[in-house]
């Protein structure tokens, strides 16, 4: 099947090479590292009265609509997959070019509950965001039947600044977004399978861009308090100074949890905005400063809790836990002419985290325990230049797209024996020097009313050099990959679309594994490298329709195939490559809005998961789901009483290849009534877990040792439970 598809889109495209649009979007702020979005419309064969909203004279409107209850746009931004479309007045409307690619609103982010910052992409359909090591550690993802770790497949970017670090201490792909401060979004842009040709590394399984608004409507002031020593303080404001807009946030949190040793998280974070212009035309400068320290309650072995050796929410090590931190300077300059449209971001980044973790206990040292310390400390860099313009591939309608992103990491990286956070010894020490640059290019053409079609290609070029304590593992590394994309778009009928997608794509593997010859803890073993780059290919058909009033539906079929997995090993707390996969699967996503104060919700996604060659051990891959899904419901106006209920499924994985022992399912509620006063006042109520579902976030399955069992260990279950059920009250005022 792979290749067939693009074949048959490349061959429709013909010798032009299309692009997704340049984007024009309004004052409200320009698109992460992108040329500024224009909203997608749903299908449908007259302009929706949703288009005028989008002319929102600038961000204070744009807040003021988002106060409204949820409106889910149809839409997505020009970089995230779509195409021109005709209009009678020559904009170019906007639709996607893919089935599953969608933009959410901000105030559709912050209409429902979540337990933690991570759990706001949750609003991703298909995508579970959970923990199972305290409040300051990357999330865990699932997307499209990949347990994704901490984002070895997932690329998120806020403001255009990737999150996803390479050669990481914990594991290739590390995305953290504990900084992330929700009332500040001003949009989710959602991509998923390797289809567009400005998404690198990371981005197979999807791409998230998570943007902030650079204009609040009125001033934000609000605490929260709740069960388990939970405390949360904001204050946000904007104002104009010199032409343009002051923006500036400070979030405080503190919480201990419902484990016998309190996490204790202590997070400070800000962002300091200044934007002047417009979307198109325009600049912004912007400051980003964060701080975490916690304790952890790791995932602790089952028979632990079921012996009583410690209670359902007790540790095995107690002195678990990390600090981390991350400071970021970055800016987007935007430009429009004749000549079409320009932009170029650039961002600076420091970054720094110390995690302690003990996953085994005692099966590699009876008498110091396992406890083992992942250091990283890094410098980033880049920038990323696009440019877009609009011509006539003979009579038809075209827009081309160009551009290169550049990223530089400057790597300390180190792996430590410790107990009780004390060192013992030095595994591993390095010094990384990594970059990469991609140049791409997409056209997009209209050839009639109802075919649209987008062909782009990409090249990424890897490099870097490992200095280690161990010289033997030393050594220069580069490789590079072209990356071919194309899509087709049929209709609209009857309020109805057809997509068609198909592209390659990649990940790259931690370059300490691409220089490495002698195991770093004997010295000694040899160990074999591995490739640098890893090629994914995916293929995607789906549909679009509206068929009534209100309600918007989407479905894509898609494949995605590995040249090699990524892992995550739980006793050693990384990834590691692993066996070539193939994913093969189904989303369904719904969004119905019979009122204007009342939205529903529901998402549903199905995967196989399997590796492709043969093994004895098995074909199941370890952790990856089938079913997930989500439905809501949400009402409210802009005053008066609202309220939220949200249902999340995560169902249950493979522990391991044979699928003999499997997790548990989770099925979890969260619930929200609040009310509005016309003064500017809100009150607001949080049921986390309003059941009290007695069952796990995370569950792995791996050898460890207590106390007084065999030496060569037990192979058991490894749970991070769920939190119990918990209150939280928020007083809020605008002004």
């Amino acid at each position: 099947m792979h290749g067939v598809l693009l074949r048959i889109l490349s061959a429709a495209a013909s010798s032009a090479i299309l692009v997704l649009p340049a984007e024009a979007q309004e004052q409200s702020g320009p698109q992460s590292g992108q040329l500024p979005p224009v909203t997608v419309t749903a299908p449908d064969t007259k302009p929706p009265k949703r288009v005028a909203r989008q002319k929102l004279p600038n961000p204070g409107a744009r807040a003021r609509v988002a106060n409204q209850p949820k409106q889910r746009e149809a839409a997505i931004a020009g970089s995230s997959g779509a195409t021109p479309a005709a209009s009678p007045d020559g904009a170019g409307t906007l639709r996607p070019t893919a089935a599953s690619s969608i933009r959410f609103a901000g105030a559709e982010v912050n209409a429902v509950p979540f337990t933690r910052p991570g759990e706001a992409l949750e609003i991703v359909p298909g995508l579970i965001v959970t923990q199972h090591s305290g409040e300051g550690k990357a999330n865990q993802y699932f997307l499209r039947g990949f347990n994704l770790d901490h984002g070895t497949d997932l690329a998120i970017s806020v403001d255009g600044m990737p999150i996803n670090m390479p050669t990481h201490g914990h594991g290739q792909g590390y995305a953290d977004i504990n900084f992330l401060i929700p009332e500040l979004i001003q949009s989710v842009n959602v991509r998923k399978g390797p289809y567009f040709a400005d998404v690198g590394d990371f981005g197979s399984a999807g791409a998230v861009g998570i943007d902030y608004v650079n204009k609040l409507a009125k001033n934000i002031a609000e605490v929260s308090f709740g069960n388990f020593g939970y405390r949360r303080g904001i204050a946000a404001g904007s104002t104009t100074v010199g032409g343009g807009t002051l923006l500036a946030a400070i979030e405080g949190t503190k919480y201990d949890g419902p484990w016998d040793v309190p996490d204790d998280v202590r997070k400070i974070n800000g962002m300091l905005r200044y934007s002047q212009g417009t979307a198109t035309d325009g600049f912004t400068l912007t400051g980003m400063a964060y701080s975490n320290a916690w304790n952890s309650t790791d995932q602790v072995a089952q028979r632990a809790i079921d012996q009583g050796i410690i209670s359902r929410f007790g540790t095995l090590d107690p002195t678990d836990g990390g600090v981390s931190s991350r400071f970021s300077v970055s800016g987007s300059l935007a430009h429009s002419s004749e000549y079409g449209q320009t932009k170029i971001s650039a961002y600076a980044i420091r970054s720094s985290l110390q995690l302690y973790n003990d996953f085994t206990y005692f099966l590699d040292n009876p008498v110091n325990g396992d406890q083992f310390n992942q250091l990283d400390q890094r410098t980033v860099s880049g920038f990323d230049a696009r440019h877009a313009f609009d011509w006539r591939f003979g009579s038809f309608e075209t827009q081309t797209r160009v551009g290169m992103q550049t990223r530089y990491d400057g790597i300390r990286v180190g792996l430590f024996k410790t107990e009780q956070r004390n060192w013992l010894s030095t595994v591993r020490e390095d010094c990384v020097r990594e970059g990469n640059v991609g140049i791409w290019t997409d056209s997009t053409t209209r050839w009639t009313d109802w075919l649209r079609t987008t062909v782009g290609i990409r090249e990424d070029f890897f490099a870097g050099r490992v200095l280690s304590d161990t010289p033997e593992n030393s050594g220069n590394a580069q490789a590079s990959m072209k990356s071919p994309k194309a899509g087709i778009v049929l209709g609209p009928w009857f309020k109805t679309e057809f997509y068609g997608n198909a592209g390659y794509g990649l990940h790259s593997n931690d370059i300490r594994g691409a220089t490495i010859t002698v195991d770093p803890n004997d010295k000694v073993t040899p160990l074999n490298r591995v490739p640098l780059l890893v090629r994914s290919r995916g293929e995607e058909v789906g549909v679009r329709t509206k068929p009534i009033e209100g309600l918007t539906s989407s479905v894509a079929v898609f494949v995605l195939d590995f040249d090699s997995e990524l892992l995550f090993v739980g006793d050693a707390g990384t990834t590691e490559p692993s066996r070539p996969s193939r994913r093969v699967g189904v989303e369904w996503v719904n969004q119905y809005k019979p009122l204007a104060w009342l939205s529903f919700d529901l998402d549903v996604a199905y995967t196989r998961a399997r590796f492709t060659d043969f093994d004895p051990a098995g074909e199941h891959i370890p952790g990856a789901p089938a079913w997930v899904g989500s439905a809501a419901v949400t009402f409210g106006n802009e005053t008066g009483w609202f309220g939220a209920l949200k249902a999340r499924y995560f169902g249950p994985r493979p522990s391991i290849e044979d699928d003999s022992v499997r997790s548990l399912a989770s099925l979890i509620f969260n619930a929200r009534a609040g009310y509005r006063f016309d003064n500017g006042l809100r009150v607001q109520l949080d049921v986390l877990n309003l059941f009290n579902a007695q069952t796990n976030q995370i569950e792995y399955y791996y050898l460890s040792r207590l106390p007084g069992e065999p030496v060569d260990g037990v192979a058991d279950r490894h749970v991070h439970p769920a939190e119990p059920r918990a209150v939280r009250l928020t007083l809020a005022a605008r002004f």
